[in-house]
């Protein structure tokens, strides 16, 4: 397989040592030229994950998109939501033909509040069976550190999400395939509307007591909505069918790292930017100061908007991720929207 990676943030760069650490040339499409000039000087992203150290014999850099698509058999997309239509723009149908696409995006596209197969399938052809999504719990900071992380591959075509899989696993990256390639995706966009709202009660200054039962309404609040969208398999402590004989590892339910994982990671840890992006909105700033300062994307922020949009025809029951919404794009007051959190906690 020659790897393509489209993107060049954090969890990018990220993807990218991964890949190249198991010794697989990649195909890197970078926008900035001084980013690649770097890279192949210096042999480590300027911008991101400076201590990442990459093999320059394995790096194939360009600012052709179309290029590198064409070079390659399975991409990587890892660009934040908001600008995946713009950085897959001059490519066509034709050079996405018989490409394996993965997904490192963990948003909805704000343009059509769609998933990025959604897209993909509209505009490029891109069928479902052809789609894979990459998922954590798995900052990209802990990757440059590696430190052990998994990996959860899903795709409706579990043989080749597997085989996919295998040229990422190694020393400090262990994998895991799911077949729920709708329900993980979602559950990526939720946990960080909830990542937000987590960053936002600890810029209130509430304490740990109060985190721990917000987080876990927010995880029964998220089942809500994944159920009520007809993804299965989310119960705890059930699963479908026997445990693999071999890993002994049991089918995937919604205790799985790539669900609860995911979302108990992202509201605690310190690299979380949607955590970060929502203590300051907590602490008082405006959402255009917090993104002046932050000058990441944090994703949780369209997330809640289009999530607010969706959930107009899911008609679930998610009075956490509303409010968090009202308090972003309606400008309903931190405080005053986290009393109204309280009164729904359980």
């Amino acid at each position: 397989m020659r790897f393509g990676v489209i993107g060049s943030g954090s969890w990018a760069t990220a993807l990218a040592k991964i890949l190249t650490d198991k010794g697989h040339p990649i195909h890197w499409w970078i926008r900035d030229e001084n980013s690649i000039r770097h890279l192949q000087s210096r042999h480590h992203n300027p911008k991101y994950l400076s201590s990442a150290k990459f093999d320059p014999a394995l790096l194939h850099l360009s600012t052709d998109v179309r290029q590198v698509v064409n070079q390659s058999d399975v991409l990587v997309i890892a660009v934040p939501s908001a600008y995946a239509a713009s950085s897959l723009q001059g490519t066509t149908a034709e050079d996405w033909k018989g490409k394996k696409l993965i997904s490192a995006i963990k948003g909805l596209l704000p343009q059509k509040n769609v998933l990025l197969n959604y897209y993909m399938q509209e505009n490029y052809g891109v069928q479902l069976e052809n789609y894979f999504a990459v998922l954590g719990p798995c900052h990209a900071e802990e990757v440059a550190a590696e430190k052990l992380s998994y990996l959860t591959f899903s795709g409706i075509d579990i043989q080749t999400a597997s085989v996919i899989a295998s040229h990422f696993g190694n020393f400090y990256i262990n994998t895991v395939v799911n077949h729920d390639i709708l329900g993980v995706q979602y559950a990526a966009v939720l946990k960080n509307i909830y990542a937000l709202g987590a960053g936002i009660a600890h810029g209130l200054d509430y304490g740990d007591n109060f985190l721990s039962v917000y987080i876990a309404n927010a995880a029964d609040e998220m089942a809500v909505f994944l159920r009520q969208f007809g993804v299965q398999h989310i119960t705890v402590g059930e699963h479908d069918g026997e445990e693999d004989p071999y890993t002994h590892r049991k089918t995937p339910n919604y205790a799985a790292s790539v669900y609860l994982g995911d979302l108990l990671v992202t509201c605690y840890s310190l690299y979380s930017r949607n955590r970060s992006f929502g203590n300051m909105i907590g602490k008082g700033y405006s959402v255009k100061a917090a993104q002046l300062e932050m000058n990441m994307v944090a994703e949780g922020l369209n997330a809640a908007r289009c999530i607010e949009y969706i959930n107009r025809t899911v008609k679930a029951g998610i009075p956490i991720a509303d409010t968090i919404y009202r308090i972003l794009w309606e400008n309903v007051e931190p405080g005053e929207g986290f009393k109204r959190i309280e009164q729904v906690l359980i």
